[in-house]
């Protein structure tokens, strides 16, 4: 596995800007002092993979910064992405020794990691670990099903409006501010690697960003700053019903 792992600054847990998401978003005191014990970082480069499916997986990890792909190659090396993993994500499987898909950053990429064999200890020591990474795994699932009508059922432009909705929720999330009205992000996929995911042309993308900047949805300051003058305005492109639409 290639990794840079020169450092980050240590991050006391406490203290980490991931940390109201994450799976140790319940844990106080003497957890995260055991998190402590075990953790180091890992930073990857834009196009480095984190780890190949089927290689032995000696850790689990959150996603503290930028943004990895999930995807599955087949026999004939066809690759289909499958899945984004975003700051607080989890990567990897406590109880699974090697790694179901291929994870490459797509930005530059820092990962929390902890040894695997401690962390499936605490696990069973700690109820707080085991729920939150429950909780995770269902959100997981529900987005894995909404991605599979995206990618099946929805225009070109809806398909565009709700990654940019996924992103925009997200990042609003972990900076602990609203995701109504107007909302200001820095997109952190290139054009290409949104079309990759979203199994459209680069062209596509292009035409489509361009059309929603005609219309007013969005505003762009070079190719990643993006305002969205009305969040509501956005989640009307996505397709989705009034109830709620794709999760993030």
């Amino acid at each position: 596995m290639a990794a840079n792992d020169q450092a980050l600054a240590h991050v006391d847990c406490g203290n980490c800007p991931i940390r109201h998401r994450a799976v140790c978003a319940r844990c106080e005191g003497d957890e995260l002092r055991l998190l402590e014990e075990m953790k180091y970082y890992r930073t990857y480069d834009a196009g480095q993979t984190v780890v190949w499916s089927g290689d032995k997986m000696d850790f689990v990890a959150s996603v503290v910064e930028g943004i990895a792909t999930l995807s599955q190659t087949m026999e004939d090396g066809r690759t289909q992405m499958v899945g984004l993993l975003l700051p607080s994500d989890f990567v990897g499987r406590p109880g699974r020794d090697s790694a179901a898909y291929d994870v490459v950053a797509t930005t530059r990429l820092t990962v929390c990691c902890f040894r695997k064999k401690p962390f499936e200890q605490m696990m069973q020591d700690t109820p707080h670990i085991g729920q939150r990474l429950l909780e995770m795994t269902l959100d997981e699932l529900d987005a894995a099903r909404e991605w599979m009508l995206l990618l099946g059922r929805k225009t070109a432009r809806e398909k565009i409006a709700s990654l940019l909705a996924i992103i925009a929720r997200r990042d609003a999330t972990l900076k602990l501010s609203s995701v109504t009205g107007r909302v200001v992000f820095d997109l952190p996929l290139t054009r290409e690697a949104m079309a990759d995911y979203l199994g459209l042309t680069l062209e596509t993308v292009s035409r489509q960003i361009s059309a929603l900047k005609r219309d007013g949805v969005i505003q762009l300051e070079g190719k990643r700053h993006i305002t969205i003058p009305d969040m509501q305005q956005l989640l009307d492109e996505t397709g989705d019903d009034t109830d709620g639409g794709m999760l993030a």
